[in-house]
C-alpha cells in the first residue's frame, strides 16, 4: 500500500551535497515534514544508502584520509582530522552522522527513489516524487544523487571472451586481491592514478588510456586554477553540453600517489588496446598482453535517472543549467551536478540552491 505525504522541498540524498541543502533548509525556517507535514515550510532527505556517509562509505578500505584530495567542513562543523590516518570509509561517515545529529535533520533511509513525475500531468503544478512504498508531493526537488550509482563501463569489443575478472573502480576494496596478478587499469583520472600505485606494489600493471594524460607541473591554486575550471564547467553546463570531471577540465597534479607510481615504472601509460580476448588483451601494435583482471577505472556519470520524466536530458546528453537550477525546470535543482560536483562546490550549491527556491516559491 503507498502512502501519500507532503512537503514542500524533498531532497533526493543524504551526501555532502544533500546534507548542505537540507542545513540551508533548517536555516531558512523549514520544518521537519515528517513531523510537521502542514508547515507551509517543510523539507524532507530520501537517502538511498542504508547509514550515513553518502558514497564515502563504499570506498576502497586502503583510501585513508590523508590521501583524499580534500574534505571539506559541512556547514557550521570542522572537517575531520585530516593527518589521522583513518580509512575514509570510516571516517567521513562518522561525520555526516555527527552533522545530522547535531542539527537534527529530517532524513529517511534506506529509501529509494524510483521517478520524479510531474502531478496529474499538469507541468506548472507539483511534482511527484515516488518511492516504492511513499508517494511525495511536493513543489520542489533538489537532487543530490551524486554519481557513485552510475560507473561508466565501455562497451569493448571481447570483453564478455574474457576469461579474467573485470571490476569498476566502485568494486575495488582490497590491495590483497591483487597480489602476484597482471592487472591492466583503464582510465585517465586521479582515482587510476591512486590505484595504480597501490596495486603497482603487489601486482604487474599496465596502464591504458584512450588519450596521453596531462599533468600539471606546480601546485594546484584555488584561486586561480579552481576558478578558472568552474568557468569552464559552468559555461558546459549553461550550453546544455555534458560535463565531465574535473580532472577533465584541469589534468592531474603530481600527486605524492602520482609520483610514487612514476618512480615505480607504474605511470608507464599504453594506449588503448584494440580488443579484449580471452587471456588478455590485443595491443594496438598486434601484440597480446596476458592479463588476469582488468579495472575499469572509467569514472562515473550523473545518476538521474529517476528524473528521466521530466526529460532534462537534452539531444546530446546534457542538462542545461543556471546555477543550480535546470533551465526550464526551476522545480529542480540538481547540486553536486556540473559545476557544483566538487566538494566545496556541493556546500556551496547547497546554499544556493535553497536561496534560489526561497525566492521562487515566494515563502
Amino acid at each position: 500500500m503507498t502512502t501519500s505525504r507532503f512537503a514542500t522541498v524533498v531532497v533526493i540524498g543524504g551526501g555532502q551535497a544533500g546534507l548542505s541543502a537540507a542545513h540551508h533548509l533548517s536555516r531558512r525556517g523549514f520544518a521537519s515534514a515528517l513531523d510537521h507535514s502542514e508547515a507551509d515550510r517543510s523539507f524532507v532527505v530520501l537517502d538511498e544508502n542504508d547509514a550515513p556517509g553518502g558514497a564515502w562509505q563504499h570506498r576502497w578500505e586502503s583510501l585513508v584520509v590523508p590521501k583524499l584530495n580534500g574534505i571539506f567542513a559541512l556547514p557550521g562543523m570542522p572537517p575531520p582530522d585530516t593527518h589521522r590516518p583513518d580509512p575514509s570509509r570510516e571516517a567521513v561517515p562518522r561525520y555526516f552522522a555527527e552533522f545530522e545529529r547535531r542539527h537534527g535533520l529530517p532524513i529517511v533511509r534506506p529509501v529509494r527513489v524510483e521517478r520524479v513525475d510531474y502531478a496529474d500531468d499538469e507541468e506548472d503544478g507539483d511534482l511527484l516524487v515516488r518511492t516504492r512504498d511513499t508517494l511525495w508531493r511536493t513543489r520542489a526537488v533538489i537532487n543530490a544523487t551524486g554519481t557513485w550509482n552510475a560507473p561508466v563501463l565501455p562497451v569493448y569489443p571481447g570483453a564478455d571472451t574474457f576469461l579474467g575478472e573485470q571490476l569498476h573502480t566502485r568494486d575495488y576494496t582490497r590491495l590483497e586481491d591483487f597480489t602476484d596478478r597482471r592487472v591492466a587499469v583503464v582510465g585517465g583520472g586521479i582515482s587510476a592514478v591512486q590505484l595504480l600505485e597501490e596495486i603497482s606494489r603487489v601486482a604487474d600493471t599496465f596502464w591504458y588510456t584512450r588519450r596521453e594524460p596531462v599533468f600539471i607541473e606546480g601546485d594546484f591554486e584555488p584561486e586561480t586554477t579552481g576558478r578558472d575550471t568552474i568557468e569552464k564547467v559552468t559555461a558546459d553546463a549553461e550550453a546544455g553540453r555534458p560535463t565531465g570531471s574535473i580532472v577533465s577540465y584541469t589534468g592531474l597534479n603530481w600527486s605524492p600517489a602520482a609520483r610514487a607510481a612514476h618512480d615505480r615504472g607504474a605511470l608507464d601509460r599504453r594506449p588503448m588496446f584494440t580488443r579484449i580476448e580471452p587471456e588478455g588483451v590485443r595491443e594496438a601494435d598486434g601484440s597480446l598482453t596476458p592479463i588476469d583482471t582488468i579495472l575499469w577505472a572509467t569514472g562515473f556519470r550523473a545518476d538521474i535517472r529517476h528524473l528521466d520524466p521530466l526529460y532534462l536530458v537534452n539531444e546530446i546528453g546534457g542538462v542545461t543549467m543556471r546555477g543550480t537550477q535546470v533551465f526550464g525546470e526551476p522545480r529542480v535543482h540538481l547540486i553536486g551536478f556540473g559545476p557544483s560536483q566538487s566538494t566545496v562546490g556541493a556546500n556551496r550549491a547547497g546554499r544556493e540552491a535553497v536561496a534560489q527556491l526561497v525566492r521562487d516559491l515566494a515563502i
